[in-house]
């Protein structure tokens, strides 16, 4: 799989494999014909969305700490896992569910885990 290059991308991405929506243009089709607007599901900017996000990935085990003004995620989901460390809690939660679920988010999610902001 190529690397994801933005938020928008990275949300459909998890909107299909996470959620199980479908996407359609500026729509996710939800089970049982219901539909959201793509604006309405941004778990990089909500933390409701992000931690729903989290729920629906049905972590084995998941830690979240802050220091300083830094939230460290760590995230395991079906053996993998998944770290990051952003000033944005929903930002943090989702790149950690994307990173436990394999997604290569390198190319534009800096910085990659907490022991890379030291």
């Amino acid at each position: 799989m190529r690397a994801v290059t933005n938020d928008q991308q990275l949300t459909a991405i998890l909107a299909e494999r996470i959620m199980r929506w479908r996407i359609a243009p500026n729509r996710f089709m939800m089970p049982g014909r219901g539909w959201k607007p793509a604006w309405r599901f941004q778990p990089t900017e909500r933390l409701e969305d992000a931690f729903s996000l989290l729920d629906a990935a049905e972590p084995s085990h998941y830690c979240i700490s802050g220091q300083d003004g830094m939230l460290t995620v760590r995230v395991v989901i079906a053996g993998g896992v998944g770290e990051a460390c952003d000033t944005s809690r929903p930002r943090a939660i989702t790149y950690a569910v994307a990173r436990a679920v394999r997604l290569e988010l390198d190319a534009y999610a800096t910085p990659k885990t907490g022991a890379d902001s030291r």
